[in-house]
């Protein structure tokens, strides 16, 4: 069953997001927030499909999009580009505590079935950080699962700064959109003044909850380097690598339909929470 929501929040910004849950189960589950990544959306490829599988496994997931990430009422066009534009790590944590506080005023029609003590967050790419990040001001979080998580925040090279700094905003094209999706300078700035809170590494060293990284072998270099850093720097972890997985788990969108490496993750992501929740 999907319970599809929205929650306005203050300036024009909203929560759109849907509740996986199977209502056949008996008993209170546990609850996961899915964070999507950099030019990601809750309804992206495989993420409904990942979403119905957890939740076959007894667990209740939420897919949301950050307010910010430019996709609006479409749910899967960036239709809102100015606010993709303004879209800070200050903001998306600003979402995620803003949804956990909602969710425990029950709002939905199934709210006594989930179990907020019992509470996990797993991000994909750039949503990995914002998992570890909440976690760790956070510690009524039980645990966080990083897919091809990132573990430097700073996703912005020289020469876009370097435009930004000259224009107030910079372009990032996207290849499947053919989108210049635009960065103004308060990305760059939150990045920059929040170096030390932001440090993906020196946060998960503190950071006691348990943490799995679910990582492509095929993924991007520079992500595939970053799990072993976090892996290593981590309190209590464990580093799950998925051979010829790619960045999606050879997946794509539209979605064209499963593959082993998204079974993999999906089947490791829920022995994790299974095995963490009281």
């Amino acid at each position: 069953m999907i319970h599809s929501f929205t929650l306005p929040l203050d300036g024009n910004l909203v929560i759109r997001g849907d509740l996986n849950v199977d209502e056949q189960r008996e008993g209170k589950l546990p609850v996961l927030l899915f964070c999507h990544g950099f030019k990601g959306f809750k309804d992206w490829g495989s993420f409904p499909y990942a979403a119905e599988q957890l939740a076959a496994r007894g667990i209740a997931v939420i897919r949301f999009n950050f307010s910010c990430n430019g996709v609006g009422e479409s749910l899967t066009e960036f239709d809102e580009l100015e606010k993709f534009a303004v879209n800070t790590y200050a903001r998306e944590l600003a979402d995620l505590a803003a949804l956990v506080g909602w969710l425990r005023d029950e709002p939905l029609p199934v709210s006594a079935r989930l179990d907020l003590e019992q509470l996990f967050l797993l991000g994909h790419s750039k949503g990995g950080g914002d998992a570890i990040l909440f976690a760790a001001d956070n510690p009524e979080v039980k645990g966080v699962v990083s897919w091809n998580g990132i573990a430097h925040v700073n996703l912005f090279d020289e020469k876009l700064r370097q435009e930004i700094a000259a224009n107030g905003v910079g372009y990032i094209h996207n290849a499947r959109t053919l989108q210049q999706m635009p960065i103004r300078k308060v990305v760059i700035d939150d990045v920059d003044q929040n170096a030390e809170k932001y440090d993906l590494v020196d946060r998960v060293s503190r950071m006691p909850q348990p943490l799995l990284l679910v990582q492509g072998d095929q993924d991007y270099p520079r992500l595939v380097n970053g799990a072993r850093q976090l892996h290593a720097a981590a309190q209590n972890s464990r580093l799950h690598w998925i051979k010829g997985a790619n960045h999606t788990f050879n997946t794509v969108h539209p979605f064209a339909g499963t593959t082993p490496q998204l079974e993999e993750a999906i089947e490791v992501t829920a022995r994790f929470i299974r095995e963490h929740s009281a």
